[in-house]
C-alpha cells in the first residue's frame, strides 16, 4: 500500500513538489499588497543560509533555490540562456512562495488542521490535481513500485510527494474555513447573467481616421512648433551605437570534427546498463465485446450478458476455423481505438493490462496463439499474441545509434567550452588578433551597430546584443554564449544616443502631426455626428452629412466583435444600455469613431436562465472565495509580521535574488 498510509506522521517542513498550491501559492504572491517586498519584514535576520524563518521554521538557501529551478524547468523546460537569465526572478519569487506557505500551514497548525490517513487516500483518488499520476485503476491502487516510478517521471520522490499531499489538504481545510461566508445572492446571479447573455442589433455610422488623415495639410511652422512642443518624446530617439569587433566559436564545425571511440561508447553503455534493460512484454491484438453495466439498484441484465458471452463464443469458433484475427476485431470489437487497427494493442509489459486476468493468459500463451474467452469484468476478450519478448539487455550495438549522437553533444559541448575559455584567456592576455590568429579563426570588424542590427555570422542575437552592451568602452575581451557556440568580443568605441534636429526626422514629424491631428478632428466630428444624430433623431440622415458610412450589425453578445467596432466588451459596451430606437454618444477606438442606434435588444429567457444560473453562481461564489481567501492571508500574514513571527535574512536573500550585473558590481 501507498507509504504515508502506512507510516502517518506529523509533518514539520513543506518542502513543494509541482503539485502544491499552486493556484493559491500564486494568488497570494500576486495579490497581497506588498508581497514581493521583503523590506516589510521584521524581527532579527536569521542566520546564514537561511532566507526566513515563519513562527520559527526556516526557509533555507537551498530550498529556495531548488524551488526556483523547478519553477524554471515548467516555465522553460528547454532551458537556454533565457532561462537561466531569469534565475534571479524566479529565485524571489520561490522564497516569497515558501514563506507565504509556511504561513498558511502555521496557521492551520494553530488551528488544528490535520490530514487522516483516509482523506489522504480519498485525495488521491478523486481530486483531479493528482489525476495525471493514474495511482489508481478501477479502484486498485497500483502498487509500490508503480506509485515510486510515476513519481519519478515528475521529479518527485516519495517523502516529498507525501509531505505535499498533506499539507495540501490542510491548506484546502483553511481555505475551507475562511471562505466559509462567502455568499452570492439571486440578485447578483440575475444580474450577471442578463450582462452576459443580453445581445442587441444596431445601425452605426462609421468615421475613419484615414479618411480624416487624407485631408490633413502641415507647413513648416505648424511642424517646427509641434517638434519645439514635443522635444521631449524625441529626445535620444537615435539609438546608442557601438562599434566592436568578434571572433565566433561554432558548435557545428566542432561537432563535425568530434568523434566518439568504441571505448567510451563501452564506458558509457556499462554506466547506464539499467536504461537498456527490456522487461518482458507481449505483442497483442485483441477483441473486446463489452458486457451491460448494472442498471437501477445495482442489477446487471443477466440476458445481455448471455447474448455477449455467445457472440464472443461465436468469434472464438470462427477463429479457431481459420478467420483471419485483424478482419474479425475490426468487425466485431467494440474497442473502437485498436478495432481500427486490427486489434492492436502493440507492445505491453506485465503490470500494464487493464485486467490480471487478461494479462495472466496474454503471457501464458505462446507466439502466434489464440486464447478462449476471457471474462475481464467489463466485457469477454479474445486474445492473440502476434510476439514475444524475453527480459533482456540491449547489447552495445543495439543501443550505438541511440548513445551516440548523445555522446558526441556532450564531447562537442565540453569541447566548444573549453576552446572559448581558451580563447578568451589567451584574448585577454595578448590581444583578440593573436588569440584568433592562433586558432585560424576570423575576426569580424563591425561598423557602428544598433540593438536592432543584424551582424555575420550571428544574425540578430539579443543574447549577444544584451552582453555587448552592457560592456564599457575599450574593456577587457569577453564572451557570449549563442545558439550556435560562442562569441568572444570587445567593444571599440561607443556612439551614446543623441536627439536628431528637426531637420533629421521631418518626415517623422510630420507623420506624428498629422496622427494627432487626425485623432483630435476625428474624436470631434464623432462627437458633433452624435449630437447632430440625437437632435434629429435620426442617425442615417446625420450620417449622410458627415460623410460617414452605415452599417447594420447582427445580433451581438457582450463579449462579441463587430467589424469597425472590435469588442463589444470595449468602449462600445454602453450600447447594452441603450433602449431600442436610442442613440449612443460617440465610441471612439484608435482608428474609427462611431456612432450607433439600437434597433433591437433580446433579453434571455427565463428557460436559459434555469440552464445557466448554477453555472454562474459557482462563478460568483469562486470570485467571492478568492477574494475572501486573498484578504484572509494578507491579514494573516500582516499580523505574524507584527508579532516578529516571519524574520527574513535580507542579505541572504539579496544573495540569491541579485543578477550576474549586480554580483560584478558587488565585486
Amino acid at each position: 500500500m501507498i507509504r504515508f498510509l502506512q507510516t502517518p506522521g506529523p509533518i514539520k517542513k513543506v518542502i513543494l513538489g509541482g503539485l502544491l498550491t499552486v493556484v493559491c501559492v500564486l494568488m497570494v504572491v500576486t495579490l497581497v499588497p506588498g508581497f514581493g517586498n521583503s523590506s516589510f519584514l521584521g524581527g532579527g535576520a536569521p542566520g546564514r543560509g537561511v532566507i526566513a524563518t515563519v513562527d520559527g521554521n526556516e526557509i533555507t538557501t537551498i530550498e529556495v533555490q531548488k524551488q526556483a529551478r523547478q519553477m524554471i524547468q515548467r516555465q522553460f523546460p528547454r532551458g537556454g540562456a533565457q532561462a537561466s537569465a531569469l534565475l534571479p526572478f524566479f529565485a524571489s519569487q520561490a522564497a516569497q512562495q515558501l514563506i507565504n506557505e509556511d504561513v498558511m500551514l502555521a496557521e492551520a497548525d494553530r488551528l488544528g488542521l490535520r490530514a487522516t490517513d483516509q482523506e489522504v487516500q480519498d485525495g488521491l483518488q478523486n481530486d483531479p490535481r493528482y489525476g495525471g499520476l493514474k495511482l489508481f485503476d478501477k479502484g486498485n491502487f497500483v502498487g509500490e513500485q508503480e506509485y515510486e516510478l510515476r513519481l519519478q517521471e515528475y521529479g518527485l520522490n516519495v517523502s516529498e510527494f507525501e509531505k505535499d499531499v498533506r499539507n495540501q489538504i490542510r491548506v484546502d481545510k483553511l481555505r475551507g474555513l475562511a471562505v466559509g461566508g462567502a455568499v452570492v445572492t439571486e440578485r447578483e446571479v440575475r444580474n450577471k447573467f442578463n450582462k452576459e447573455n443580453t445581445k442587441i442589433k444596431f445601425d452605426y455610422a462609421v468615421l475613419k481616421k484615414e479618411d480624416v488623415l487624407k485631408g490633413i495639410q502641415a507647413n513648416d511652422v505648424e511642424l517646427k512648433a509641434f517638434y519645439e512642443r514635443n522635444k521631449g518624446s524625441y529626445n535620444n530617439s537615435i539609438p546608442e551605437k557601438r562599434k566592436i569587433r568578434y571572433v565566433l566559436l561554432e558548435s557545428a564545425k566542432i561537432q563535425n570534427a568530434t568523434q566518439v571511440s568504441q571505448q567510451e561508447l563501452q564506458a558509457y553503455y556499462d554506466q547506464h546498463r539499467d536504461e537498456f534493460r527490456v522487461p518482458e512484454q507481449v505483442n497483442v491484438r485483441h477483441i473486446l465485446i463489452k458486457t451491460p453495466l448494472p442498471g437501477a439498484g445495482g442489477k446487471v441484465d443477466a440476458k445481455a450478458v448471455d447474448a455477449a458471452r455467445q457472440k464472443a463464443e461465436d468469434l472464438v469458433k470462427e477463429l479457431k476455423g481459420g478467420g483471419n484475427f485483424a478482419e474479425l476485431a475490426k468487425k466485431n470489437s467494440e474497442d473502437t481505438s485498436s478495432a481500427k487497427e486490427g486489434g492492436s494493442l502493440g507492445w505491453i509489459q506485465r503490470g500494464r493490462f487493464p485486467s490480471a486476468d487478461v494479462e495472466k493468459v496474454a503471457f501464458s500463451l505462446a507466439k502466434g496463439g489464440t486464447s478462449d474467452i476471457i471474462n475481464a469484468g467489463y466485457g469477454f476478450e479474445i486474445v492473440h499474441v502476434d510476439d514475444k519478448q524475453d527480459a533482456h539487455m540491449k547489447t552495445l550495438d543495439e543501443v550505438k545509434p541511440q548513445i551516440e549522437p548523445v555522446m558526441k553533444q556532450q564531447k562537442t559541448t565540453q569541447a566548444v567550452d573549453a576552446q572559448a575559455t581558451g580563447l578568451l584567456s589567451q584574448a585577454r592576455a595578448d590581444g583578440l588578433e593573436k588569440a584568433a590568429a592562433a586558432r585560424n579563426l576570423q575576426i569580424v570588424n563591425t561598423d557602428f551597430v544598433s540593438r536592432t542590427d543584424s551582424l555575420p555570422g550571428i544574425g540578430n542575437s539579443p543574447q549577444f546584443t544584451q552582453a555587448v552592451f552592457a560592456q564599457p568602452e575599450k574593456s577587457p575581451p569577453d564572451e557570449a554564449q549563442l545558439p550556435q557556440g560562442f562569441a568572444v568580443f570587445e567593444v571599440l568605441a561607443i556612439q551614446p544616443p543623441s536627439t536628431p534636429s528637426f531637420e533629421q526626422i521631418r518626415s517623422r514629424v510630420e507623420g506624428d502631426f498629422k496622427e494627432e491631428r487626425a485623432g483630435t478632428l476625428l474624436t470631434q466630428r464623432t462627437q458633433e455626428l452624435s449630437d447632430r444624430a440625437k437632435a434629429g433623431h435620426d442617425l442615417k440622415k446625420a450620417a449622410k452629412e458627415f460623410g460617414a458610412t452605415i452599417k447594420t450589425s447582427e445580433l451581438v453578445a457582450p463579449d462579441g466583435q463587430v467589424p469597425d467596432i472590435g469588442s463589444m466588451s470595449g468602449p462600445a459596451a454602453a450600447a447594452f444600455d441603450l433602449r431600442p430606437g436610442e442613440i449612443s454618444g460617440p465610441i471612439n477606438t484608435e482608428n474609427t469613431g462611431v456612432v450607433l442606434s439600437l434597433v433591437e435588444k433580446q433579453e434571455p429567457t427565463e428557460q436559459d436562465f434555469a440552464g445557466k444560473k448554477d453555472q454562474i453562481r459557482a462563478s460568483l461564489q469562486e470570485e467571492k472565495q478568492e477574494e475572501l481567501f486573498r484578504l484572509f492571508v494578507g491579514n494573516l500574514r500582516e499580523q505574524m509580521e507584527k508579532s516578529g513571527q516571519i524574520k527574513v535574512n535580507e542579505q541572504e536573500l539579496k544573495s540569491v535574488t541579485r543578477t550576474r550585473g549586480e554580483e560584478d558590481e558587488g565585486e
